[in-house]
């Protein structure tokens, strides 16, 4: 009979509290992006056409963080963006296609400080074979994604400065419904760092997380540092179209993977469509709500993060891992974890 393994996301979970010498103003989050860059904070911005550009890379950068400018642009607007980030003073990454040697080359000789090999499934033959040529052909760090199991990372790693992890958890994203395919994000950051931990190749949890304590959970399970889509999509940074709808303000939000996109030809090699006559899209457009400045957002981000690591008496990003006692929990554990029982008068900033 076969035998099916349970798999868990951070809904799934909560983590105990423990004994704790550790207060939240004395927690450090510095964390390693790669194996040689260090940021003051543990997230960076998705390369998603409706988060990050220059605006949200001088903005993120400012904060001790970065952004990752999306690829579905000429290479001379990223390269552009690059060096204006950098003539800033703050640190920038910039995502490229496996096959897109060209803008890799033109990416590192701008100045940027990693560039992400950026496609939905880098555990492909033909990926790995483009990767080991963009490894050959640069010098800056490389982060690789998007993975999500252990014999991944194990063919990934040799050729990487960072793994990461997600396939299909994004708030926009379809693949698992019309390809029935990815692993839980929380099992998946889970099972990459058992084996990229051994070869201190940090880990970015990609994708899932929808609140402050989603992004400790995926932090606790081995992630160095999260990349956020659907968080900062809505702030005055992410160049998504401002849109005012029943009294509401919202901002664009949209999936590269969404037909939207691949229409346009814009990221279909990212799914393995390029020059394909009909697109099936694995991600959808949608709307977010206006979320204001981004530095607000990460500082309510950045707050959760310290105080779940002040609850299991972890001083550092690197301690979370060890301090980490995950319990799983039911459906009603969940709804017991979220406001019941009330009606909700005013909006939080972080909920």
């Amino acid at each position: 009979m076969l035998s099916i393994p349970l798999k868990l996301t951070f809904d799934d979970v909560l983590l105990e509290p423990r004994r704790s010498a550790v207060t939240r103003s004395g927690a450090k989050t510095e964390t390693w992006l790669t194996r040689k860059i260090k940021l003051q904070i543990p997230l960076i911005s998705a390369a998603m056409d409706t988060v990050s550009e220059l605006k949200m890379a001088i903005a993120l950068g400012k904060l001790g963080s970065m952004a990752i400018l999306h690829r579905s642009c000429a290479i001379s607007d990223q390269v552009a963006w690059v060096k204006t980030a950098k003539k800033q003073g703050v640190m920038v990454g910039a995502a490229a296609g496996p096959a897109d040697l060209e803008r890799a080359r033109a990416l590192d000789k701008a100045g940027a400080d990693v560039v992400v090999v950026d496609t939905a499934h880098a555990h492909n033959t033909h990926v790995i074979n483009n990767i080991k040529k963009i490894r050959a052909a640069t010098k800056t760090q490389l982060i690789i994604g998007n993975i999500a199991t252990e014999e991944a990372a194990k063919d990934l790693l040799p050729f990487c400065d960072a793994i990461k992890v997600g396939i299909g958890p994004g708030s926009i994203c379809t693949t698992r419904v019309v390809a029935g395919i990815g692993v839980p994000q929380l099992s998946a950051i889970m099972d990459v760092f058992a084996v990229a931990k051994n070869k201190n190749i940090p880990v970015i949890a990609d994708g899932g997380m929808k609140y402050s304590g989603d992004v400790v959970k995926a932090l606790a399970a081995g992630a160095s540092s999260v990349m956020l889509g659907s968080m900062l999509a809505g702030t005055d940074e992410a160049p998504g179209k401002f849109i005012q709808k029943d009294g509401k303000f919202y901002k664009q939000y949209r999936g590269m993977g969404s037909f939207e996109v691949l229409a346009a030809n814009k990221s279909s090699d990212r799914y393995f469509q390029k020059n394909a006559k009909k697109f099936i899209a694995e991600g959808v457009s949608a709307l977010t709500s206006y979320k204001g400045p981004v530095a607000e957002i990460v500082t309510q981000i950045v707050g959760g993060v310290k105080s779940g690591m002040g609850y299991i008496g972890a001083a550092t990003i690197a301690d979370m891992p060890k301090q980490a006692r995950f319990v799983q929990i039911t459906a009603a554990g969940l709804m017991e974890s979220h406001p019941h029982s009330v009606v909700i008068s005013k909006k939080a900033p972080n909920y």
